[in-house]
C-alpha cells in the first residue's frame, strides 16, 4: 500500500517547456475559439480603458484642475468634466473586466469539462487489464487534478494578452509625451520581466511537485477509504493514520516551500515598478524645473507606471502555469492516448428467447506482465440450458475464464464462441444484452433498490418483485421502512453482505439473460438460502444457461456438469459423483469444503445454543 515518491522534476523555463506549453494552449484556444475571443476583446478593452485612465487624468489635470487650482474655484461644469470623463472610462473598464474575467472562465472550465469527460470515456473504453496497472487514486487525480492542472493557464492569459496591448498603447503614449522620459521609464519593464522569469524558475518545480503530492494523498486517502474494512479488522488505523501524516506533511512542507518562494519574489517584483515611478518622477520633476515638461505630464507619466505594476504580474503567472500545464497535460494524454480496448465486429447475438450455449475452444489467456498462462489450452462445453459448475483450487484460472466467456477480455489464443458465433464478431453491446455476470465481490450504487435492480431502465412494481423473490431477496426488502425506494446508502452500505449479494443477483435475473455466470456469487449467504436461490434459478431457467464458480457442495452437487481445473487446465468434468470416483484433486477439494462447512455449522449451533 505504500506510494513510491517522485523526485521532483526539474522544469525550467526552457525553450521546449515553453514551446510545448504554448501549443497546449494554443489547442485549447482552438477548441474554445469563441469564449476565448471574448474574453481576449474585454481585455483589450480594459487595456485600453486602464490607460486611458491615465490620459484622462493628465488631460483633466491640463484642462480643469491647474485652471480650478489658479482661479481658487471649482464650477459645476469643471465637476462635470471630471466625474463624466471618469464614469465614461470606468464603464468602459467594467465592461471589459466582466467580459474578460466571464469568458475566460467559461473558456477554461469548458476546456476541464470537456477533458474530463474524454478521460472518464476512455476509463470506460480501456480493458480490464489496464485497469489493473493503475490504481484508482491515479485515475482519479487523472481526471481531476491534472485536468485542471493543464487547462489552469486560461484564467490570467487573456489578462495577460490585455497587458500585452497595454504596455503597447503606454509605451506609445509615454514616448509622445517624453522620449527621454519614456526611456528611462521604460528601463524597467526589462528588469520586470527577468524577474518574472526567475521566479517561473523556482516556482515551477515547486508547483509541480506540489501538484505530484496532491495526487499522492489523494490516492493514500482513498486507499484507506476503500480499505476500511481491512484496516479496522486488522487493527492498523495507528499505522494508515502514519502512512497519511507522512504524506500530508509532506505535501505541507511542499506548499510552504512554494510559499517561502513567492515570498521571497513579489516584493522584489512588486518594489521594481515602484521605482520605474520614482525615477520618472525624479527625473520629471527636474524638467518641470527646468521648462521642458508641465506637471501634468509627469502625472500622467507616474500614474501610467503605478497602474502598469499589477497587470504586468499577469505575463508571470501565465509563464509559471506554463510548465504545470505541461505536466498535467502529459499525464491526461497517457489516459486519452493509451492503446487497448476491446475491437467490435458487426455480428447480433441472437435474442429470440430459450438459453444460449458457450464454448471454449483451446483458450488461453495470459495476465499481462505475468510468464505462465493463467489458462492454457482450455476446452469447454456449456450447453444450451444447462447449469455448469466451475471447481478449482485457488488460483487455477475460474474467474478468468467467466471473464474470458463474457468477453471481458479477449483471450491470448483459441476462441470463445456464443452459440457458435466468435465473440469477437459480435457487435458491441451484443453479449451484454444476452449474457450477464454477477461477481463476488458485488457493487451497488446508493440509490434505491429498485434502481440498483433495474440499473434506471422502466420497470413494473411486479417484474422486480419477481427478480427479488427469486434471489430470495423479496422478503428483507419488504421489510425496508420504503420498499422498493429504499435507499440503501454507498455501495449498498446499509445492507448485509449476503443481502448485498442477492440484490445484485437479482439484478441479474431482471433482464433475464439467456447466459448467466455467477462468480462465487451466493459465497455471503446462509448455505440454506444458497439452495433456494439455486432452486429458484433452476425453475427460472427455461431460458437461461447458468456457468458458476462453486466452492459448498449445494452448489456442485446441483451442477448439471461439473468442471475441474488446476493451474490454468482443465482435467476432469463429469457429474459430482463421478469425479468424486475418477479425480483424486477434485475429491480431496470437495472433501474440504464439506469439512470446512460442516465445521462452520457446528460453530454457528453452538453460538445459537449459547444465545
Amino acid at each position: 500500500m505504500s506510494v513510491v515518491s517522485a523526485p521532483v522534476p526539474r522544469q525550467p523555463a526552457t525553450r521546449a517547456v515553453l514551446r510545448r506549453g504554448l501549443g497546449v494552449i494554443w489547442g485549447g484556444i482552438q477548441v474554445e475559439r469563441r469564449p476565448f475571443a471574448l474574453a481576449v476583446v474585454g481585455s483589450v478593452l480594459w487595456a485600453a480603458a486602464t490607460v486611458g485612465t491615465a490620459g484622462a487624468i493628465g488631460w483633466l489635470t491640463d484642462a480643469v484642475i491647474e485652471p480650478a487650482v489658479g482661479r481658487r474655484s471649482v464650477s459645476a461644469a469643471d465637476l462635470w468634466a471630471i466625474f463624466g470623463l471618469l464614469a465614461l472610462v470606468l464603464a468602459v473598464n467594467v465592461v471589459g473586466v466582466i467580459l474578460r474575467r466571464v469568458y475566460a472562465t467559461v473558456a477554461g472550465f469548458n476546456l476541464q469539462a470537456r477533458y474530463r469527460r474524454g478521460v472518464t470515456r476512455q476509463y470506460l473504453r480501456l480493458p480490464l487489464a489496464w485497469h489493473h496497472r493503475h490504481p484508482s487514486g491515479q485515475l482519479l487525480s487523472n481526471a481531476h487534478a491534472d485536468v485542471e492542472a493543464t487547462w489552469q493557464v486560461f484564467n490570467p492569459l487573456p489578462m495577460a494578452i490585455g497587458v500585452i496591448f497595454m504596455l503597447l498603447i503606454a509605451g506609445g503614449m509615454m514616448i509622445l509625451v517624453d522620449p527621454f522620459l519614456a526611456f528611462i521609464g521604460l528601463l524597467v519593464f526589462p528588469g520586470l520581466f527577468a524577474a518574472n522569469l526567475v521566479f517561473q524558475r523556482a516556482m515551477s518545480p515547486r508547483i509541480t511537485r506540489a501538484q505530484e503530492l496532491r495526487a499522492e494523498v489523494a490516492q493514500v486517502a482513498h486507499e484507506s477509504f476503500e480499505a476500511a474494512l481491512v484496516v479496522k479488522s486488522m487493527g492498523r488505523e495507528d499505522e494508515e493514520a502514519d502512512r497519511f501524516r507522512a504524506r500530508t506533511l509532506e505535501l505541507r512542507d511542499s506548499l510552504v516551500e512554494v510559499g517561502r518562494t513567492r515570498g521571497t519574489f513579489e516584493p522584489v517584483i512588486e518594489a521594481i515598478p515602484t521605482l520605474g515611478t520614482l525615477a520618472v518622477l525624479g527625473v520629471g520633476t527636474w524638467q518641470v524645473a527646468q521648462g521642458d515638461l508641465d506637471a501634468a505630464q509627469v502625472v500622467q507619466m507616474a500614474y501610467l507606471f503605478s497602474i502598469l505594476a499589477f497587470p504586468v504580474r499577469a505575463l508571470g503567472w501565465v509563464l509559471a502555469e506554463i510548465p504545470r500545464s505541461v505536466v498535467g497535460y502529459d499525464r491526461v494524454q497517457h489516459v486519452l492516448t493509451a492503446r487497448g480496448g476491446l475491437e467490435y465486429g458487426e455480428g447480433r447475438a441472437r435474442r429470440d428467447g430459450g438459453p444460449a450455449a458457450s464454448r471454449l475452444d483451446s483458450v488461453t489467456y495470459r495476465h499481462e506482465g505475468e510468464e505462465q498462462p493463467a489458462l492454457h489450452a482450455v476446452d469447454l462445453v456449456v450447453p444450451a440450458g444447462s447449469t455448469t459448475a466451475l471447481v478449482g483450487p485457488t488460483g487455477s484460472g475460474k474467474s478468468t475464464l467467466t471473464n474470458l466467456a463474457l468477453r471481458l477480455v479477449d483471450v491470448e489464443g483459441g476462441a470463445v464462441t456464443l452459440d457458435g458465433a466468435d465473440v469477437r464478431d459480435l457487435g458491441k453491446g451484443e453479449i451484454p444484452a444476452v449474457a450477464t455476470l454477477v461477481p463476488q465481490q458485488t457493487f451497488l450504487f446508493d440509490d434505491t433498490v429498485r434502481n440498483n435492480v433495474t440499473l434506471g431502465a422502466d420497470a413494473s412494481d411486479e417484474s422486480v418483485w419477481a427478480a427479488l423473490r427469486v434471489a430470495q431477496a423479496e422478503g428483507f426488502v419488504r421489510a425496508l421502512p420504503d420498499g422498493l425506494d429504499a435507499m440503501i446508502g454507498e455501495r449498498g452500505g446499509m445492507l448485509s453482505g449476503g443481502q448485498r449479494q442477492r440484490v445484485a443477483l437479482a439484478r441479474a435475473v431482471w433482464r433475464r439473460p439467456r447466459l448467466l455466470v455467477l462468480d462465487d456469487a451466493t459465497s455471503a449467504v446462509d448455505p440454506s438460502v444458497e439452495q433456494a436461490i439455486l432452486a429458484g434459478l433452476r425453475e427460472a431457467s427455461d431460458g437461461m444457461t447458468v456457468l458458476v464458480v462453486a466452492y459448498r457442495m449445494a452448489t456442485i452437487t446441483l451442477a448439471d456438469q461439473v468442471v475441474y481445473l488446476e493451474h490454468g487446465r482443465v482435467l476432469d468434468r463429469g457429474t459430482h459423483a463421478e469425479l468424486v470416483d475418477r479425480c483424486r484433486g477434485y475429491a480431496d477439494l470437495v472433501h474440504a469444503y464439506a469439512r470446512e462447512a460442516a465445521e462452520r455449522a457446528a460453530v454457528e449451533r453452538s453460538e445459537e445454543e449459547a444465545r
